[in-house]
Protein backbone atom coordinates (compact mmCIF):
# COMPACT_ATOMS: atom_id res chain seq x y z
CA UNK A 1 0.00 0.00 0.00
CA UNK A 2 1.51 3.36 -0.99
CA UNK A 3 2.08 6.08 1.61
CA UNK A 4 0.92 9.60 0.76
CA UNK A 5 3.72 12.08 -0.02
CA UNK A 6 2.63 14.28 2.89
CA UNK A 7 2.87 11.52 5.50
CA UNK A 8 6.11 10.18 4.04
CA UNK A 9 7.67 13.64 4.26
CA UNK A 10 6.34 14.17 7.79
CA UNK A 11 7.77 10.81 8.88
CA UNK A 12 11.22 11.57 7.47
CA UNK A 13 11.31 15.02 9.07
CA UNK A 14 10.14 13.85 12.48
CA UNK A 15 12.61 10.97 12.42
CA UNK A 16 15.47 13.36 11.71
CA UNK A 17 14.32 15.67 14.48
CA UNK A 18 14.07 12.69 16.86
CA UNK A 19 17.53 11.31 16.06
CA UNK A 20 19.62 14.42 15.39
CA UNK A 21 19.88 18.14 16.08
CA UNK A 22 17.77 19.01 13.03
CA UNK A 23 15.03 21.64 13.24
CA UNK A 24 11.62 20.92 11.73
CA UNK A 25 11.10 24.47 10.45
CA UNK A 26 14.26 24.23 8.35
CA UNK A 27 13.48 20.74 7.04
CA UNK A 28 9.98 21.82 6.04
CA UNK A 29 11.59 24.34 3.68
CA UNK A 30 14.12 21.91 2.20
CA UNK A 31 14.29 21.32 -1.53
CA UNK A 32 12.69 17.88 -1.25
CA UNK A 33 9.66 19.10 0.67
CA UNK A 34 9.33 22.11 -1.63
CA UNK A 35 8.43 19.69 -4.43
CA UNK A 36 5.23 18.66 -2.66
CA UNK A 37 1.92 20.04 -3.86
CA UNK A 38 0.54 22.91 -1.74
CA UNK A 39 -2.03 20.55 -0.20
CA UNK A 40 0.58 17.90 0.67
CA UNK A 41 2.99 20.50 2.01
CA UNK A 42 0.23 21.89 4.19
CA UNK A 43 -0.64 18.46 5.60
CA UNK A 44 3.01 17.57 6.19
CA UNK A 45 3.51 20.84 8.05
CA UNK A 46 0.38 20.29 10.15
CA UNK A 47 1.47 16.78 11.13
CA UNK A 48 5.10 17.67 11.88
CA UNK A 49 4.39 20.75 13.96
CA UNK A 50 1.35 19.21 15.61
CA UNK A 51 3.27 16.12 16.71
CA UNK A 52 6.09 18.26 18.13
CA UNK A 53 3.75 20.65 19.95
CA UNK A 54 1.60 17.93 21.49
CA UNK A 55 4.22 15.20 21.89
CA UNK A 56 3.79 14.67 25.62
CA UNK A 57 0.01 14.30 25.25
CA UNK A 58 0.40 11.90 22.33
CA UNK A 59 2.95 9.82 24.21
CA UNK A 60 0.65 9.57 27.20
CA UNK A 61 -2.05 8.10 25.01
CA UNK A 62 0.32 5.74 23.20
CA UNK A 63 1.88 4.50 26.45
CA UNK A 64 -1.53 3.64 27.85
CA UNK A 65 -2.13 1.22 24.97
CA UNK A 66 1.29 -0.27 24.27
CA UNK A 67 1.02 -3.98 25.02
CA UNK A 68 3.95 -5.38 23.05
CA UNK A 69 7.38 -4.28 24.14
CA UNK A 70 10.59 -5.18 22.37
CA UNK A 71 13.09 -7.20 24.34
CA UNK A 72 16.04 -5.44 25.92
CA UNK A 73 18.42 -7.26 23.58
CA UNK A 74 16.48 -6.24 20.49
CA UNK A 75 16.19 -2.66 21.71
CA UNK A 76 19.93 -2.53 22.31
CA UNK A 77 20.68 -3.94 18.87
CA UNK A 78 18.38 -1.48 17.18
CA UNK A 79 19.78 1.47 19.12
CA UNK A 80 23.27 0.48 18.03
CA UNK A 81 22.31 0.79 14.39
CA UNK A 82 20.06 3.81 14.76
CA UNK A 83 21.11 5.90 17.79
CA UNK A 84 18.51 8.30 19.17
CA UNK A 85 18.89 11.51 21.16
CA UNK A 86 18.41 10.31 24.72
CA UNK A 87 17.28 13.73 25.86
CA UNK A 88 14.58 13.77 23.18
CA UNK A 89 13.15 10.40 24.19
CA UNK A 90 10.90 9.37 27.08
CA UNK A 91 12.37 8.15 30.34
CA UNK A 92 13.60 4.56 30.45
CA UNK A 93 10.90 3.90 33.03
CA UNK A 94 8.37 4.74 30.34
CA UNK A 95 7.29 1.87 28.04
CA UNK A 96 7.95 4.11 25.04
CA UNK A 97 11.66 4.30 25.83
CA UNK A 98 12.16 0.80 24.41
CA UNK A 99 10.47 1.53 21.10
CA UNK A 100 12.61 2.18 18.05
CA UNK A 101 12.67 5.77 16.80
CA UNK A 102 10.87 4.73 13.59
CA UNK A 103 8.10 3.02 15.54
CA UNK A 104 7.39 5.80 18.02
CA UNK A 105 7.46 8.33 15.17
CA UNK A 106 4.84 6.40 13.20
CA UNK A 107 2.71 6.01 16.33
CA UNK A 108 2.84 9.73 17.06
CA UNK A 109 1.88 10.57 13.48
CA UNK A 110 -1.11 8.24 13.60
CA UNK A 111 -2.19 9.35 17.06
CA UNK A 112 -2.03 13.03 16.18
CA UNK A 113 -4.26 12.51 13.15
CA UNK A 114 -6.76 10.43 15.12
CA UNK A 115 -7.08 12.90 17.97
CA UNK A 116 -6.56 16.30 16.38
CA UNK A 117 -7.38 16.18 12.65
CA UNK A 118 -11.11 15.69 12.21
CA UNK A 119 -10.98 15.56 8.40
CA UNK A 120 -8.55 12.65 8.26
CA UNK A 121 -10.37 9.29 8.09
CA UNK A 122 -9.30 6.97 10.90
CA UNK A 123 -8.48 4.14 8.48
CA UNK A 124 -6.09 6.41 6.55
CA UNK A 125 -4.30 7.55 9.70
CA UNK A 126 -3.92 3.96 10.94
CA UNK A 127 -3.12 2.14 7.70
CA UNK A 128 -0.51 4.62 6.53
CA UNK A 129 1.21 4.63 9.93
CA UNK A 130 1.51 0.86 9.63
CA UNK A 131 2.94 1.23 6.14
CA UNK A 132 5.46 3.79 7.37
CA UNK A 133 6.79 1.25 9.86
CA UNK A 134 7.05 -1.40 7.17
CA UNK A 135 8.89 0.90 4.78
CA UNK A 136 11.29 1.78 7.60
CA UNK A 137 12.19 -1.96 7.80
CA UNK A 138 10.45 -2.44 11.13
CA UNK A 139 7.84 -4.92 9.84
CA UNK A 140 7.89 -6.85 13.12
CA UNK A 141 6.32 -3.81 14.81
CA UNK A 142 3.55 -3.33 12.23
CA UNK A 143 1.02 -5.43 14.14
CA UNK A 144 1.68 -3.57 17.38
CA UNK A 145 1.32 -0.17 15.66
CA UNK A 146 -1.96 -1.28 14.11
CA UNK A 147 -3.30 -2.58 17.44
CA UNK A 148 -2.29 0.49 19.45
CA UNK A 149 -3.78 2.98 17.00
CA UNK A 150 -7.04 1.05 16.81
CA UNK A 151 -7.36 1.32 20.60
CA UNK A 152 -6.85 5.08 20.53
CA UNK A 153 -10.04 7.02 19.91
CA UNK A 154 -10.86 10.75 19.87
CA UNK A 155 -13.37 10.20 22.67
CA UNK A 156 -10.66 9.00 25.03
CA UNK A 157 -11.50 10.49 28.49
CA UNK A 158 -8.22 12.39 28.82
CA UNK A 159 -8.60 14.04 25.42
CA UNK A 160 -12.33 14.30 24.80
CA UNK A 161 -12.28 17.97 25.73
CA UNK A 162 -9.55 18.67 23.21
CA UNK A 163 -10.12 16.46 20.21
CA UNK A 164 -12.03 18.12 17.43
CA UNK A 165 -11.64 21.57 18.91
CA UNK A 166 -9.85 24.56 17.46
CA UNK A 167 -6.23 25.12 18.48
CA UNK A 168 -7.29 28.03 20.67
CA UNK A 169 -9.75 25.84 22.56
CA UNK A 170 -7.18 23.09 23.03
CA UNK A 171 -4.78 25.52 24.70
CA UNK A 172 -6.57 25.09 28.00
CA UNK A 173 -4.24 22.11 28.53
CA UNK A 174 -1.15 23.84 27.19
CA UNK A 175 0.74 23.65 30.51
CA UNK A 176 0.88 19.87 30.28
CA UNK A 177 2.57 20.09 26.87
CA UNK A 178 5.72 21.66 28.35
CA UNK A 179 8.32 20.12 30.67
CA UNK A 180 7.34 20.87 34.27
CA UNK A 181 10.73 22.30 35.20
CA UNK A 182 10.48 24.84 32.38
CA UNK A 183 6.96 25.94 33.33
CA UNK A 184 8.09 26.34 36.94
CA UNK A 185 10.92 28.63 35.84
CA UNK A 186 8.50 30.86 33.91
CA UNK A 187 6.09 31.01 36.83
CA UNK A 188 8.91 32.20 39.07
CA UNK A 189 10.20 34.74 36.55
CA UNK A 190 6.93 36.08 35.14
CA UNK A 191 4.05 34.83 37.29
CA UNK A 192 1.55 32.00 36.81
CA UNK A 193 -0.79 33.88 34.47
CA UNK A 194 2.01 34.89 32.12
CA UNK A 195 3.48 31.38 32.17
CA UNK A 196 0.08 30.06 31.06
CA UNK A 197 -0.04 32.65 28.27
CA UNK A 198 3.43 31.60 27.07
CA UNK A 199 2.44 27.93 26.97
CA UNK A 200 -0.80 28.68 25.13
CA UNK A 201 1.04 30.75 22.54
CA UNK A 202 3.54 27.94 22.01
CA UNK A 203 0.73 25.56 21.09
CA UNK A 204 -0.59 27.73 18.25
CA UNK A 205 0.88 28.10 14.78
CA UNK A 206 2.65 31.49 14.66
CA UNK A 207 1.83 34.03 11.99
CA UNK A 208 3.87 34.26 8.81
CA UNK A 209 5.22 37.81 9.01
CA UNK A 210 7.24 39.86 6.53
CA UNK A 211 8.70 43.36 6.42
CA UNK A 212 7.51 45.40 3.41
CA UNK A 213 7.02 48.93 2.11
CA UNK A 214 3.90 50.21 0.35
CA UNK A 215 5.18 49.37 -3.14
CA UNK A 216 5.88 45.78 -2.20
CA UNK A 217 2.51 45.47 -0.47
CA UNK A 218 0.77 46.48 -3.70
CA UNK A 219 2.85 44.01 -5.72
CA UNK A 220 1.98 41.14 -3.40
CA UNK A 221 -1.70 41.98 -3.68
CA UNK A 222 -1.41 41.74 -7.48
CA UNK A 223 0.08 38.26 -7.03
CA UNK A 224 -2.91 37.18 -4.93
CA UNK A 225 -1.07 37.18 -1.62
CA UNK A 226 -3.35 38.55 1.08
CA UNK A 227 -1.67 40.42 3.91
CA UNK A 228 -2.79 42.34 6.97
CA UNK A 229 -0.97 45.02 9.00
CA UNK A 230 1.29 43.83 11.79
CA UNK A 231 0.45 44.35 15.44
CA UNK A 232 3.86 45.50 16.66
CA UNK A 233 5.56 47.39 13.83
CA UNK A 234 4.24 49.57 11.04
CA UNK A 235 6.29 47.90 8.29
CA UNK A 236 5.42 44.38 9.40
CA UNK A 237 2.66 42.49 7.62
CA UNK A 238 1.01 39.14 8.31
CA UNK A 239 0.39 36.82 5.37
CA UNK A 240 -3.19 35.55 5.60
CA UNK A 241 -3.72 34.13 2.11
CA UNK A 242 -1.75 32.89 -0.87
CA UNK A 243 1.70 31.35 -1.39
CA UNK A 244 4.43 33.84 -0.56
CA UNK A 245 7.18 31.57 -1.87
CA UNK A 246 5.83 31.80 -5.42
CA UNK A 247 6.07 35.60 -5.61
CA UNK A 248 8.72 37.49 -7.55
CA UNK A 249 9.91 39.33 -4.45
CA UNK A 250 10.50 36.10 -2.55
CA UNK A 251 12.25 34.41 -5.47
CA UNK A 252 14.54 37.41 -5.93
CA UNK A 253 15.24 37.60 -2.19
CA UNK A 254 13.67 41.03 -1.78
CA UNK A 255 11.78 39.94 1.30
CA UNK A 256 12.20 37.45 4.10
CA UNK A 257 9.87 35.84 6.61
CA UNK A 258 10.75 37.33 9.99
CA UNK A 259 8.93 37.52 13.32
CA UNK A 260 7.92 41.03 14.44
CA UNK A 261 9.99 40.71 17.61
CA UNK A 262 13.06 39.85 15.57
CA UNK A 263 12.46 42.87 13.33
CA UNK A 264 12.19 45.11 16.38
CA UNK A 265 15.55 43.90 17.74
CA UNK A 266 17.30 44.92 14.52
CA UNK A 267 15.77 48.40 14.65
CA UNK A 268 17.21 49.00 18.13
CA UNK A 269 20.86 49.00 17.06
CA UNK A 270 20.66 52.50 15.62
CA UNK A 271 23.10 54.13 13.20
CA UNK A 272 26.84 53.83 12.82
CA UNK A 273 29.60 53.92 10.23
CA UNK A 274 31.31 50.64 11.09
CA UNK A 275 28.79 47.99 12.15
CA UNK A 276 29.38 44.39 13.18
CA UNK A 277 26.72 41.70 13.43
CA UNK A 278 28.80 39.01 15.11
CA UNK A 279 26.32 36.09 15.18
CA UNK A 280 24.60 36.94 11.94
CA UNK A 281 22.91 33.88 10.40
CA UNK A 282 20.30 33.51 9.06
CA UNK A 283 20.57 37.21 8.22
CA UNK A 284 17.17 38.78 8.82
CA UNK A 285 18.48 41.27 11.38
CA UNK A 286 21.57 41.95 9.25
CA UNK A 287 19.35 42.93 6.35
CA UNK A 288 17.32 45.43 8.38
CA UNK A 289 20.48 46.93 9.91
CA UNK A 290 22.01 47.34 6.45
CA UNK A 291 18.82 48.94 5.07
CA UNK A 292 18.85 51.39 7.99
CA UNK A 293 22.53 52.21 7.36
CA UNK A 294 22.92 52.33 3.58
CA UNK A 295 26.04 54.52 3.71
CA UNK A 296 27.77 52.33 6.30
CA UNK A 297 29.87 49.18 6.16
CA UNK A 298 28.16 46.20 7.77
CA UNK A 299 30.28 43.16 8.61
CA UNK A 300 28.15 40.06 9.10
CA UNK A 301 30.14 37.38 10.91
CA UNK A 302 28.94 33.79 11.11
CA UNK A 303 30.78 30.97 12.87
CA UNK A 304 29.79 28.22 10.42
CA UNK A 305 31.12 28.60 6.83
CA UNK A 306 28.10 26.85 5.31
CA UNK A 307 25.67 29.27 6.95
CA UNK A 308 27.90 32.19 5.96
CA UNK A 309 27.74 31.06 2.34
CA UNK A 310 23.95 30.87 2.55
CA UNK A 311 23.83 34.38 4.01
CA UNK A 312 25.71 35.77 1.00
CA UNK A 313 22.81 34.62 -1.17
CA UNK A 314 20.03 35.68 1.19
CA UNK A 315 21.37 39.17 1.98
CA UNK A 316 22.51 40.51 -1.42
CA UNK A 317 23.10 44.10 -0.28
CA UNK A 318 26.18 46.05 -1.45
CA UNK A 319 27.08 47.40 2.01
CA UNK A 320 27.03 43.94 3.65
CA UNK A 321 30.21 41.88 3.80
CA UNK A 322 29.73 38.33 5.08
CA UNK A 323 32.67 36.51 6.65
CA UNK A 324 33.03 33.17 8.41
CA UNK A 325 34.64 33.74 11.76
CA UNK A 326 34.42 33.71 15.55
CA UNK A 327 34.19 36.98 17.49
CA UNK A 328 36.22 35.33 20.28
CA UNK A 329 39.21 35.01 17.92
CA UNK A 330 38.63 38.07 15.75
CA UNK A 331 40.29 37.51 12.34
CA UNK A 332 41.09 41.22 11.83
CA UNK A 333 41.78 44.30 13.94
CA UNK A 334 38.94 46.82 13.59
CA UNK A 335 36.96 48.81 16.11
CA UNK A 336 33.26 49.20 15.45
CA UNK A 337 30.90 51.90 16.63
CA UNK A 338 27.87 49.57 16.59
CA UNK A 339 27.85 45.83 17.35
CA UNK A 340 24.91 43.45 17.45
CA UNK A 341 25.43 40.38 19.64
CA UNK A 342 22.40 38.23 18.85
CA UNK A 343 23.77 35.41 20.95
CA UNK A 344 23.17 31.67 20.52
CA UNK A 345 20.73 30.67 23.26
CA UNK A 346 18.22 28.08 24.42
CA UNK A 347 15.55 29.63 22.18
CA UNK A 348 12.78 29.25 24.76
CA UNK A 349 11.10 32.36 23.35
CA UNK A 350 10.59 30.59 19.99
CA UNK A 351 8.85 27.35 20.98
CA UNK A 352 5.84 28.14 18.80
CA UNK A 353 8.17 27.95 15.79
CA UNK A 354 10.62 25.39 17.16
CA UNK A 355 8.64 23.10 19.48
CA UNK A 356 11.31 20.40 19.39
CA UNK A 357 13.46 22.60 21.64
CA UNK A 358 11.29 21.91 24.69
CA UNK A 359 11.89 18.16 24.39
CA UNK A 360 15.64 18.51 23.89
CA UNK A 361 16.42 21.15 26.46
CA UNK A 362 17.86 20.21 29.84
CA UNK A 363 18.28 22.51 32.87
CA UNK A 364 22.08 22.30 32.63
CA UNK A 365 21.97 23.65 29.06
CA UNK A 366 21.08 27.08 30.43
CA UNK A 367 24.28 27.48 32.47
CA UNK A 368 26.36 26.00 29.63
CA UNK A 369 24.99 28.53 27.16
CA UNK A 370 25.36 31.35 29.67
CA UNK A 371 29.11 30.74 29.81
CA UNK A 372 29.26 30.86 26.01
CA UNK A 373 27.21 34.06 25.88
CA UNK A 374 29.51 35.77 28.39
CA UNK A 375 32.50 34.85 26.24
CA UNK A 376 30.88 36.28 23.11
CA UNK A 377 29.70 39.51 24.72
CA UNK A 378 33.07 40.04 26.41
CA UNK A 379 34.84 39.59 23.07
CA UNK A 380 32.47 42.09 21.49
CA UNK A 381 33.31 44.72 24.12
CA UNK A 382 36.97 44.39 23.14
CA UNK A 383 36.15 45.32 19.55
CA UNK A 384 34.00 48.35 20.33
CA UNK A 385 35.29 51.88 19.75
CA UNK A 386 35.09 54.46 22.58
CA UNK A 387 31.58 55.88 22.66
CA UNK A 388 30.30 52.93 20.65
CA UNK A 389 27.28 50.80 21.53
CA UNK A 390 26.55 47.09 21.73
CA UNK A 391 23.07 45.62 21.44
CA UNK A 392 22.97 42.28 23.25
CA UNK A 393 19.95 40.15 22.45
CA UNK A 394 18.62 36.61 22.74
CA UNK A 395 15.40 34.78 21.92
CA UNK A 396 15.45 33.19 25.37
CA UNK A 397 13.02 33.75 28.24
CA UNK A 398 15.59 32.72 30.84
CA UNK A 399 17.07 35.47 33.07
CA UNK A 400 20.40 33.62 33.28
CA UNK A 401 20.91 34.16 29.55
CA UNK A 402 19.81 37.77 29.61
CA UNK A 403 20.11 40.12 32.60
CA UNK A 404 22.63 37.84 34.31
CA UNK A 405 24.95 37.83 31.29
CA UNK A 406 24.88 41.62 31.08
CA UNK A 407 25.51 41.93 34.81
CA UNK A 408 28.54 39.66 34.73
CA UNK A 409 30.12 41.38 31.73
CA UNK A 410 29.57 44.83 33.25
CA UNK A 411 31.02 43.66 36.55
CA UNK A 412 34.20 42.59 34.75
CA UNK A 413 34.59 45.93 32.90
CA UNK A 414 34.10 49.34 34.47
CA UNK A 415 34.22 51.14 31.11
CA UNK A 416 30.68 50.16 30.07
CA UNK A 417 27.22 51.18 31.19
CA UNK A 418 23.68 50.13 30.35
CA UNK A 419 21.56 52.63 28.43
CA UNK A 420 17.80 52.79 28.88
CA UNK A 421 16.51 50.99 25.81
CA UNK A 422 13.22 52.87 26.04
CA UNK A 423 14.94 55.83 24.36
CA UNK A 424 15.84 53.66 21.36
CA UNK A 425 12.35 52.32 20.67
CA UNK A 426 11.23 53.26 17.14
CA UNK A 427 8.48 55.86 17.58
CA UNK A 428 9.02 57.88 14.42
CA UNK A 429 5.95 58.10 12.15
CA UNK A 430 4.08 55.58 14.24
CA UNK A 431 6.63 52.81 13.62
CA UNK A 432 5.80 51.15 16.94
CA UNK A 433 2.16 50.10 17.14
CA UNK A 434 1.93 48.86 20.73
CA UNK A 435 2.28 50.47 24.15
CA UNK A 436 6.05 51.03 24.67
CA UNK A 437 5.72 50.52 28.43
CA UNK A 438 4.62 46.91 27.88
CA UNK A 439 7.97 46.14 26.22
CA UNK A 440 10.20 47.46 29.00
CA UNK A 441 11.58 45.71 32.07
CA UNK A 442 13.95 48.09 33.83
CA UNK A 443 16.42 49.39 31.22
CA UNK A 444 15.85 46.32 29.01
CA UNK A 445 13.46 45.27 26.26
CA UNK A 446 11.48 42.09 26.80
CA UNK A 447 8.82 40.62 24.52
CA UNK A 448 6.82 37.68 25.89
CA UNK A 449 4.90 35.21 23.68
CA UNK A 450 1.21 35.35 24.46
CA UNK A 451 1.58 38.80 26.03
CA UNK A 452 2.99 40.33 22.87
CA UNK A 453 2.11 39.17 19.33
CA UNK A 454 5.55 37.75 18.63
CA UNK A 455 8.33 35.48 19.82
CA UNK A 456 10.10 36.13 23.10
CA UNK A 457 13.13 38.42 22.86
CA UNK A 458 15.45 40.20 25.27
CA UNK A 459 17.64 43.18 24.41
CA UNK A 460 20.12 45.34 26.35
CA UNK A 461 22.00 48.36 25.06
CA UNK A 462 25.54 48.88 26.36
CA UNK A 463 27.76 51.89 25.72
CA UNK A 464 31.52 52.19 26.08
CA UNK A 465 32.69 55.32 27.85
CA UNK A 466 34.78 57.81 25.88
Amino acid sequence: MPVSPARAAAFDILLRVETSDAYASELLHSSRVAKLSPADHGLATEIVMGVLRWRSVLDEQIAAHVSQRPSAAKAAANSATFPARLEARPSRKDPLSKLDAEVITALRIGTYQLLFLDRIPAHAAINESVELVKKARKRSAAGMVNAVLRKIHPKSPTLSSRAGQSPAARNGGALETHPGWLVQRWEQAYGTETAQAICAYDQSAPDTVIRADRELVEELANEEVGIEPGRLLKQAYTVVRGDLTRTRAFREKQLVIQDEGSQLIALLLGHGQRILDCCAAPGGKTRIIAEQNLDSTVIAMELHPQRAALMRRLVPLPNVHVIAGDIRTMPFATQFDRILVDAPCTGTGTLARNPEIKWRLKPEDISRLQAYQIEILTAATQNLAPGGQILYSTCSLEPEENEAVVDQVLHASQSFRVLDIRDRLPRKQGTLLCDPDSLIRGPYLRTIPGVHPCDGFFAALLQREL
